[in-house]
């Protein structure tokens, strides 16, 4: 699987399975009822979604202009910190106003967030290219 297709699998899946978890997680850390939790938990994935394409097309074609092909455990920790920390920069002053906390609580609870999608960006990462296979840019 090659192109847009491939994004736009690795997007739906990888956000569905973001919005789940960041939902249960929100109401249990907030008090706050699923649904509530589920809304802001889709706002986020929408704001991820267009981050994740933008800067996954960025660093595939960056990727294409390597002489060294594949994904290295170094390239993969290079992906997935500078997608999550790209979000962080993000989401902490859309949570601080969300939320109606400041902006060094936002920033709290987005480092937390941000480690255990820093994780599960690399697992998943890795899981999708054993499924689908290397995208054409990393190929050797």
């Amino acid at each position: 699987m090659q192109g847009y297709t491939r994004k736009i699998v690795y997007v739906s899946v990888y956000e569905a399975i973001a919005i789940a978890i960041c939902s249960v997680s929100f109401a249990a850390i907030s008090g706050s009822s699923l649904g509530s939790a589920t809304v802001l938990s889709i706002a986020a994935s929408a704001i991820a979604v267009t981050w994740n394409y933008v800067f996954t097309s960025a660093f595939e074609a960056w990727e294409s202009r390597q002489v060294v092909r594949g994904r290295s455990i170094k390239r993969r920790i290079s992906h997935a910190v500078g997608f999550e920390g790209g979000l962080l920069l993000i989401f902490v002053p859309l949570m601080a106003w969300w939320l109606k906390v400041s902006l060094m609580q936002a920033l709290a609870m987005n480092i937390g967030l941000a480690a255990f999608f820093l994780c599960y960006t690399f697992v998943f990462s890795w899981t999708f290219d054993r499924i689908f296979g290397l995208p054409a840019s990393a190929r050797a």
